[in-house]
């Protein structure tokens, strides 16, 4: 195995490492904004789907650009839908209209 490959290892493992003790001292009051500000981090993978796009020039790039995209994108609403549901939780009950009104006799 070549040297870029063993460096390119080493920082994916750092980054694994470093991003594990990080998430693990945020306290569960802000996992909510959290979650929102990966969703839109998430984002950025659908740029990299793009870049390997542009960058195909046989179909198997095509295929992986494409899968890309469409996970990246689903992540991405799915991460959107799963916040705005949590946030929902927090949103008082409506009240309900007075039945007591005098039109109702």
């Amino acid at each position: 195995m070549s040297q870029e490959l063993y460096t390119n290892l080493a920082i994916f493992v750092l980054s694994l490492l470093v991003g594990f003790e990080v998430m693990s001292k945020i306290p569960s009051t802000l996992q909510t904004p959290m979650m929102s500000g990966a969703n839109a981090i998430h984002g950025v993978v659908v740029v990299g789907a793009f870049v390997i796009a542009a960058e195909a020039n046989n179909w198997y790039f095509y295929i992986l650009a494409f899968l890309a995209a469409f996970f990246a994108a689903v992540n991405v609403a799915g991460g959107y839908t799963v916040t705005d549901r949590m946030l929902g939780m927090f949103n008082r009950p409506k009240k309900p209209a007075d039945s007591n009104k005098e039109g109702d006799k």
